[in-house]
């Protein structure tokens, strides 16, 4: 017999037989992928799980479990490993699968060093933080309950062909991200209070106005923002709290062009 599924002949082109065999016929069956998926939503709720202030019979617990997971992961690994060889690589879930699972283990091994002190031992200090940036890599393995759900695969793959396209329509929203807070800068960096505006909120600096904009990008309060810089005098006072006669034109266009014409032109590239 000869495996058919991602792998239809081995390196040397020989059919597979005995233990093999037997290994290919179990990792390509529906009870064992539909276990596999069970553990990645029982491993992402078991990382949901752990909260600050957590006892500490409680975060031994999640560790243990923890391992436990690693452990069934790395297994079923190994044995797609053992059956497919070097054709193991030849799909993408595969690659990154396999990239999960090594992730996993260095997240492991890094959390067994000890916090080092003094300049000689900056590897052993940044071990456990590195340890916990490696343990987010593992909420990535919900990712491949896309690739058994047909209309999630589907939406993956249009994504993946229109990304080029949705790169330069996010070039273009940044020009006009750009654009606009030089403007705000140009027309609004007096105004140091008001309803939204305050010295976290304001367009002194352009980092600041990126920022802001790019906050309300969403709605969000942009029409208490355009009355904050839409106060003129006598109504204002100078270098406080007044701003330009011409706000509302500013913000109109901003709201128009970024939360219309971008939103529809980001779904137009991905219909197309």
């Amino acid at each position: 017999m000869i495996l058919t599924a991602q792998v239809t002949h081995d390196k040397a082109n020989k059919p597979i037989r005995g233990l093999r065999l037997k290994m290919w016929k179990l990792v390509t069956s529906d009870p064992f992928d539909f276990a596999i998926m069970a553990c990645i939503v029982l491993n992402m709720v078991q990382m949901a799980l752990s909260y600050e202030g957590a006892p500490e019979t409680w975060n031994g617990f999640l560790e243990f479990t923890n391992y436990i997971f690693t452990t069934i992961f790395l297994v079923e690994c190994l044995m797609k490993l053992y059956t497919y060889r070097s054709s193991y690589f030849g799909t993408n879930w595969n690659r990154f699968d396999f990239f999960v699972v090594a992730s996993s283990l260095v997240d492991i091994g890094m959390m067994f060093l000890p916090a080092g002190e003094g300049e000689d031992n900056q590897i052993l200090k940044v071990g456990p933080q590195l340890a916990r940036v490696l343990r987010v890599l593992r909420v990535s393995r919900v990712l491949r309950l896309a690739g058994k759900l047909k209309g999630l695969n589907a939406l993956l793959q249009t994504i993946t062909k229109a990304f080029p396209a949705i790169i330069n329509v996010f070039g273009l929203l940044m020009l006009i991200f750009f654009m606009m807070a030089t403007l705000g800068v140009f027309f609004f960096a007096d105004i140091k209070e008001g309803d939204v505006i305050n010295r976290f909120k304001n367009f002194e600096t352009w980092d600041d106005a990126f920022l802001l904009l790019f906050a309300i990008a969403t709605g969000e309060n942009w029409n208490l923002l355009m009355y904050d810089c839409w106060r003129t005098p006598p109504n204002c006072t100078p270098d406080v709290n007044c701003g330009s006669s011409f706000a509302w034109v500013y913000f109109v266009i901003y709201i128009m062009l970024v939360t219309h014409i971008m939103l529809n032109l980001f779904i137009l590239v991905i219909i197309e």
